[in-house]
């Protein structure tokens, strides 16, 4: 860790700047629509030209912004700033202009920063690849309940710019961060951040694993009281060493081991703090019960982990911590437990469309008759079904990828029987829980963790666990 103070970047006067927006949608319009009120002559950008954009634009054209459809690949003649949304690769002809003319490039969560007040709340800041917004959800529970105004924001929940520009004034935020919008985020200067985790996602986006993992390390620059890392992931760990972070600032590992000093972990059932207590080589504090965690599965302890330590670098008592993990609700589809059928459990993690999120999910249990397949997203299985093979009673293979899997599982565990469902309409999910009733016994989980996305079949990962799930009740309806 670099160390020398750092300070936030300088305030910017919009009134009368010529602003490029880049991109329409969810933050492309409150930013033209903040911009346009700050006094910038604001001109908004956009690739397509379809119904929706064409009402975004209608929209933006009465308040007297301009818009330009289906060309978003050229500057437009003056401008003096661009602000970006998050998805726009930086390989872009308008980025490659932007940069031969010296026009600086910020994303919606830099316009956020730089709009903030002289008393405005700080960041508690996490990314990586898996486990963002849960562990932002736990850690806002953790704020709230320790009395603190808090709210989970950034690419979960309410908008940065509304959190910021809003007339609720907070204590604290939970901010998830996407690495499109770390890469986009150059003056952003948490008071405390976390990387949960790395492992290869959005490569196509960032160009190669070295340029995802820079985007993301891009958290801990100019931290202030601590740098949450994952002790099992040394990637992380790596990212702490080459931060920039101001004087002072320590770097915080989770584990679900047991705790070295200076980091948070787990000694039997328990979960343990010795970052942040005095005389840290020979105390410990306790924080709560691995059972206070909903659910307990080895990657959400993780992420609990995470959430303490950064509430914990805030402040937040003991206490706290115990209080806002059990208040604390998952969201639906992250494994979520639908019912048990004679003595079969089903769970449904359809959130984990790639395979470090299956991994995750699969970790969790015994004994499995996995569903698996969608679309791969350029995946390959190998790693996953190694790590996975002892604790298979069976696949259910569905979606338009599924071969690769099948393949990956015949070499890396021939005697797994596999069902492979030939079809992608949406009632294959129906076909797939009978299928495997059929391969579970009493003491099994039946677990949806596709570790793929979802648009060969359904709009979403939601509709894919809701289709799961609508069928499992439909069967405990029918046997039990």
């Amino acid at each position: 860790m670099g160390s020398g103070q750092v300070t936030s970047s300088e305030p910017f006067d919009f009134q009368g700047k010529h602003v490029t927006v880049a991109g329409l949608g969810v933050s492309g319009v409150p930013a033209a629509k903040v911009l346009h009120g700050l006094g910038a002559r604001v001109t908004v950008v956009n690739d397509g030209a379809d119904e929706r954009a064409r009402a975004q634009a209608a929209e933006l054209e009465a308040l007297g912004i301009t818009v330009r459809l289906g060309d978003g690949d050229s500057l437009p003649e003056g401008t003096e700033l661009i602000v970006t949304a998050p998805g726009w690769k930086p390989d872009k002809p308008l980025f490659t202009a932007a940069a031969q003319a010296g026009v600086p490039v910020w994303g919606d969560v830099e316009l956020a920063w730089r709009l903030r007040g002289p008393d405005a709340a700080p960041w508690l800041a996490v990314t990586g690849t898996n486990g963002k917004t849960t562990t932002v959800q736990m850690l806002a529970s953790i704020l709230k309940a320790a009395g603190l105004r808090t709210a989970a924001v950034g690419n979960i929940g309410v908008s940065l710019l509304d959190a910021v520009l809003g007339e609720e004034s907070y204590d604290v935020l939970a901010v998830e961060l996407s690495s499109y919008q770390l890469h986009w985020a150059p003056s952003l200067r948490a008071h405390s951040a976390a990387v949960l985790n790395l492992a290869p996602d959005h490569l196509d986006w960032h160009g190669s694993m070295e340029a995802y993992a820079k985007d993301k390390g891009r958290i801990y620059e100019g931290n202030r009281v601590a740098c949450v890392y994952n002790v099992a992931d040394k990637a992380t760990e790596d990212l702490v060493r080459e931060a920039d972070v101001e004087e002072g600032c320590r770097a915080v590992g989770f584990t679900l081991g047991t705790p070295a000093p200076s980091q948070l972990g787990v000694v039997e059932g328990i979960l343990v703090d010795r970052a942040f207590v005095e005389n840290r080589q020979k105390n410990a504090q306790e924080l709560a019960e691995v059972a206070d965690v909903d659910p307990p599965a080895p990657h959400n302890i993780a992420n609990a982990l995470a959430a303490a330590a950064l509430a914990r670098a805030y402040g937040v008592p003991a206490k706290a911590v115990r209080d806002g993990l059990r208040a604390f609700t998952p969201d639906a589809h992250r494994i979520a437990h639908i019912a048990d059928v004679d003595g079969v459990a089903w769970v449904d993690d359809s959130k984990a469309t790639n395979t470090h999120a299956a991994e995750a999910s699969l970790a969790a249990y015994e004994s499995i008759v996995w569903i698996a397949g969608g679309l791969a997203k350029g995946a390959t299985f190998d790693e996953l079904v190694a790590k996975s093979a002892k604790r298979l009673r069976g696949a259910v293979l569905i979606g338009a990828d599924r071969a690769l899997i099948r393949e990956a599982l015949a070499r890396h565990a021939p005697e797994v029987p596999v069902v492979d469902l030939d079809r992608t309409d949406t009632g294959a999910m129906r076909a797939a829980v009978h299928e495997a009733r059929r391969l579970a016994q009493a003491g099994d989980t039946v677990l949806l963790a596709p570790a793929c996305a979802s648009m060969d079949m359904f709009a979403d990962y939601n509709k894919r666990g809701d289709a799961f799930a609508d069928a499992v009740r439909e069967l405990g309806s029918v046997e039990g």
